[in-house]
């Protein structure tokens, strides 16, 4: 059995004009890796960050293709998780880990 670190569950945190405004509601949203789930998502997060996780939601963005200059061009998908903290708590992102 191999062993995972904390941090294997947590790829990056989404920085958008939509995440930002989730923000002022007590959401965070990362984007985590297909295998990821609720329960050990809000273990990972409450242990890495040291605040209450309330609610998790997850997201599966499917592959596309977008045209670019003439040419189609892959994107690929990704799972992300919006994460609701408890009223007043809040992760800094900016910090760094």
């Amino acid at each position: 059995m191999e062993k995972i670190h904390l941090y294997d569950k947590i790829l990056s945190p989404l920085l958008t004009e939509k995440t930002t405004n989730l923000s002022e509601q007590n959401k965070v949203v990362f984007k985590v890796p297909s295998s990821a789930n609720k329960k050990n998502l809000k273990i990972n997060i409450e242990k890495i960050f040291k605040v209450n996780v309330t609610k998790i939601n997850i997201i599966n963005k499917q592959n596309r293709t977008k045209l670019t200059r003439g040419k189609k061009v892959k994107v690929s998908g990704f799972k992300k998780a919006i994460v609701t903290l408890k009223k007043g708590q809040s992760i800094d992102l900016t910090t760094g880990v």
